[in-house]
């Protein structure tokens, strides 16, 4: 078990201070944001002089729901570059999920959940023939309308090889839709490629409510050895973007150096 940073938390700090500040605080890897800028071959020196890894993926807002063919066509090629890129570091996860910020169907919420679920079949077989695989991500029903909750996470990935396609559980969003996370943590069993941490408010572990202690214990006990990557993001309005203000970037360190202690003291 490996434990990173989801790189979005920085906002457009550049890669290259964002790597040095990881892995002076201890971690192991990054989930780059994957923005269409990036390229495999800038990125390898500046992560191989880190000692980094890259952890995961984690998608710009585009939509393989959306009801335009248009659309989903250029959400498709969008996370065919991600594969992709992921192929070229080395990085073995690429996440997914509906368009953040969409809350409600444009369609209709089955059609629109059809449309997902194509999308993620095709992209798993693109993503197996490279060795790298998909993993959706659940998330609170403040943010996408389709899935919200690890049975809908699994749900939509059933019938698909359980080895190109899984979920992505995040302890912050299932405060918020789960009514049993441990539990939540046992029903994805070994579909569980991927864990995000944050606390019920979206700070470090130990400054909300979360039973960290129950969520450690359902990992353990599912066997998981998948990695840990953090999400936390500094206080403040907005949940769709990072920056917070003045002093986000002090409060967010200080949230990181208490999280990587928090996963080496207790996993």
């Amino acid at each position: 078990m490996e434990f990173g940073v989801c790189t979005w938390i920085f906002g457009d700090e550049p890669i290259e201070g964002v790597a040095r500040k990881v892995a002076a605080m201890g971690y192991d890897g990054v989930e780059l944001k994957g923005d269409p800028t990036l390229n495999a071959a800038a990125l390898k020196p500046v992560l191989a002089g880190s000692g980094l890894q890259v952890l995961s993926i984690t998608p710009e807002n585009v939509d393989l729901a959306h009801p335009d063919a248009a659309v989903r066509r250029q959400a498709l090629d969008y996370y065919r570059w991600a594969i992709d890129l992921a192929a070229g570091l080395d990085c073995p996860l690429v996440s997914c999920h509906g368009a953040v910020g969409r809350i409600r169907p444009l369609a209709s919420q089955d059609v629109e959940w059809a449309y997902l679920r194509e999308g993620v079949a095709a992209l798993a077989e693109v993503a197996q023939a490279t060795g790298v695989r998909i993993a959706v991500e659940a998330l609170n029903r403040y943010e996408s309308h389709l899935v919200n909750t690890a049975a809908q996470a699994l749900a939509l990935v059933e019938g698909i090889d359980p080895e190109a396609a899984g979920i992505l559980l995040d302890a912050y969003h299932m405060n918020l839709e789960e009514a049993r996370p441990a539990e939540a943590v046992r029903l994805a069993g070994r579909r569980l490629f991927l864990f995000h941490v944050a606390d019920s408010n979206r700070a470090a572990p130990g400054r909300g409510h979360t039973d960290w202690a129950a969520l450690l214990a359902a990992l353990n006990d599912i066997g998981y050895r998948g990695d840990l990557v953090v999400e936390c993001t500094a206080s403040g309005p907005d949940p769709f973007t990072p920056v917070k203000g003045d002093g986000w970037r002090e409060e967010l360190d200080a949230y990181l150096r208490e999280s990587i202690a928090f996963l080496r003291r207790s996993c």
